[in-house]
């Protein structure tokens, strides 16, 4: 789904929640408070610790406990009992998830249609010999070494040393086939046109025998857009057929997927002592992850929605 668009990321408005509560019963709904009283805690749960005079950057249930007691709310309640009334219409007022506007424009519109109409389609494209890749880059991961790790036990989890030592940096560009999931992934010494080049050249290579070309899905990053790399793309025929995300809307690359799912399983808790392990590592990883992992990732963004949703906030 996309971002949210417009408006404050944070407000002190009183916000509406749903006229009916859950039918589920007890214990996920604590029997002792009225619905009146829950619906007066979620109201203001819904609202920024400002509003009533604090100054804290969010709520957590113990707050939210001694608010509603201060403001008359109830005469006592739980920081336990809080969470419970929270669960059941599924508010999480401690959780927070980045989002990121995008510039909608006539090119926002033109780009999109593009990418998502290679979405819909990867899977027939990939019957008539055409490929649907998406391309990113993870820049700068720092090489880190940490000794020692010990493992998790029964009883006790995992310890990582805080300590580290640092071998450098390396740049990770991660290429997603869209109609199976397979990945491949390599190291790269700078993140520029002049190693870009080279790895998809790479690819080109290892595939153009079963492939008959290749939707190129990546951002305007310079690497991308750089004369160099539209040079080599006009050189090899027509093979590549590069699409570029609109400005700022990098979430319609699902490489930005695979990157997250990549780096949870194979790289967050790693330890390596040279660039070259680490370049090892992954190398070794993505086989890996085509075996145990790789599948078509669900995008349920359709250029239809897309069209509604452009609709609704080109306006704003």
């Amino acid at each position: 789904m996309p971002p949210r668009s417009g408006g404050r990321v944070a407000s002190t408005k009183r916000r509406a929640w749903p006229a009916c509560w859950p039918t589920r019963h007890a214990p996920d709904i604590p029997s002792g408070f009225p619905p009146l009283e829950r619906a007066q805690i979620v109201e203001l749960a819904c609202l920024e610790p400002i509003a009533t005079g604090l100054h804290l950057t969010h709520w957590s249930s113990a707050d939210l406990a001694r608010q509603a007691v201060r403001d008359g709310i109830v005469p006592a309640i739980s920081a336990r009992t809080v969470r419970r009334i929270l669960a059941a219409v599924d508010l999480q007022p401690h959780r927070t998830r980045y989002w990121r506007t995008g510039r909608i424009d006539a090119q926002f519109k033109a780009r999109a249609e593009q990418v998502l109409w290679c979405y819909a389609n990867a899977e027939r494209l990939a019957g008539a010999g055409f490929w649907v890749l998406c391309a990113d880059e993870m820049p700068n991961r720092q090489v880190l070494e940490r000794r020692p790790i010990r493992r998790a036990v029964p009883r006790s989890i995992e310890q990582r040393e805080f300590e580290y030592v640092r071998h450098g940096t390396v740049n990770l560009l991660t290429l997603l086939v869209v109609h199976n999931g397979w990945i491949d992934a390599r190291c790269l010494d700078a993140n520029d046109a002049a190693h870009y080049i080279p790895a998809l050249e790479r690819f080109r290579r290892a595939h153009c025998d079963e492939v008959r070309g290749v939707f190129l899905i990546h951002d305007g990053g310079p690497s991308h857009t750089a004369a160099a790399t539209a040079d080599y793309f006009a050189s090899r025929d027509g093979w590549w057929r590069p699409r570029r995300t609109p400005a700022r809307a990098s979430w319609l690359n699902q490489s930005e997927l695979l990157n997250n799912a990549f780096d949870h399983r194979y790289l967050r808790r790693g330890s390596w002592d040279s660039r070259d392990a680490y370049a090892a590592h992954v190398c070794a990883a993505r086989r890996e992850y085509n075996r145990r992992y790789a599948h078509p990732f669900e995008w349920t963004w359709s250029s239809h929605r897309m069209r509604r949703w452009y609709a609704d906030h080109a306006t704003r």
